[in-house]
């Protein structure tokens, strides 16, 4: 594939790549809609991606290319840029932007990106982008950024340049995953825990809908907004920032203080699901997969009731999987509104698995899913 990626880059550029970096997709395996509310979420990294392959050149541009979109682009070096469109290469355009707005001295180079990870299916293929990105200028033009400074770097793209309110999480994982470990992570200290995951016997099976959801025009911000009204309804009684600074038994002692009850619904979910990544940990620690597999169902459950970011889709995949014997657990994950599920599959009954859900959702949707299987991958890096 690199071989083919490499040919591609000649063809279009004239000239041999000279470095290849990859960033990984993430799936959330548990902790939803909590990234932006100061708790605790339980990304991994993913073996999907975004390959970037890049070589300098003399001409003072900056030229994007993709294997996965038709639109190229040429940008000048210059002090600033601007969104322009909705176009995929907005999305690195934002983290040059970044970078000469910190006066940091980069060059222009020619870029050809290619990416396994279906489009908009929350699985941050634009985190995956903006990460490979933002590391590839930071290594080639030593930069001196930290890792941690690359995340916040690229979620300042993701909420200012792209325009979209969404928390740290994505960027985080794509930046410090671990082979085999999920991340517990503080999203409000940005402190985490690399816990380990031995899926045992099972496998990450990653379920598209096939059902595309654009982020920015969803209802992931008016989610945001009545996370914040239900916050300053609670700091009438309580010293507390974020709806994530309590847990559900303090909840339920003040959810009162909350009138709107679709408003109340959104905090319960909240922090009854902060609660559950706590859970999730330990179990996940002392190899309780059976337990593990049952948070991801109550964590499914909540977002489908409380939150009201499934859909019929996700349901019906959730659904199958709570009768399929080779399933230990399964919910929707990332922002909702369509994209993605996972589900604990059985190494041995995976086959059985993809063709029995395909043959069930295809029924009752009208249209087949993608069924994908993956392993807890690494963060970004650069291949050599």
């Amino acid at each position: 594939m690199l071989n083919n990626l490499k040919r591609t880059f000649s063809e279009l550029f004239g000239q041999e790549s000279q470095r290849t970096f990859f960033a990984p997709g993430r799936v959330n395996l548990i902790g939803e809609h909590i990234d932006y509310n100061g708790g605790l979420v339980m990304p991994c990294a993913v073996t999907y991606g975004t390959y970037l392959l890049t070589a300098p050149n003399k001409d003072g541009v900056f030229r994007f290319s993709s294997v996965n979109f038709e639109e190229t682009y040429e940008a000048p070096l210059q002090k600033a840029y601007s969104k322009t469109g909705k176009e995929w290469f907005n999305y690195p355009l934002g983290v040059i932007h970044n970078f000469v707005s910190d006066q940091k001295d980069i060059q222009g180079l020619d870029l050809l990106f290619y990416g396994d990870l279906p489009i908009g299916a929350g699985l941050s293929s634009s985190a995956s982008v903006e990460v490979v990105m933002a590391y590839a200028l930071n290594t080639i033009f030593n930069a001196g950024y930290t890792k941690l400074d690359l995340v916040k770097l690229t979620k300042r793209v993701e909420n200012e340049f792209i325009g979209v309110n969404s928390g740290i999480m994505d960027q985080f994982a794509v930046t410090f995953g671990e082979k085999n470990k999920a991340l517990k992570l503080d999203c409000e200290s940005l402190e985490y825990q690399a816990v380990e995951c031995d899926l045992a016997d099972n496998l990450l099976a990653i379920i598209n809908t096939n059902k595309p959801r654009k982020l920015a025009e969803s209802k992931y911000n008016e989610r945001v907004s009545e996370c914040a009204e239900a916050l300053e309804a609670l700091k009438t009684e309580l010293d507390i920032e974020n709806l994530c600074d309590i847990d559900g038994n303090t909840f339920q002692q003040h959810k009162q203080l909350i009138k709107n009850p679709t408003v109340q619904n959104r905090a319960q979910h909240v922090i009854e699901e902060n609660d559950r990544v706590q859970l999730a940990a330990a179990a996940l620690a002392a190899h309780r997969l059976g337990e593990f597999g049952q948070l991801m169902f109550a964590s499914h459950q909540s977002l489908q009731t409380l939150y009201e970011v499934s859909g019929i889709e996700l349901d019906t995949i959730v659904s199958f999987c709570k009768t399929y014997s080779g399933v230990t657990g399964a919910r929707m994950t990332g922002a909702g509104f369509g994209g993605c599920a996972i589900a604990l599959v059985n190494k041995d009954r995976f086959e059985d698995f993809s063709k029995s859900i395909s043959e069930y959702y295809t029924e009752k949707i009208g249209y087949a899913p993608s069924v994908y299987s993956s392993e807890i991958g690494t963060g970004v890096v650069e291949l050599t």
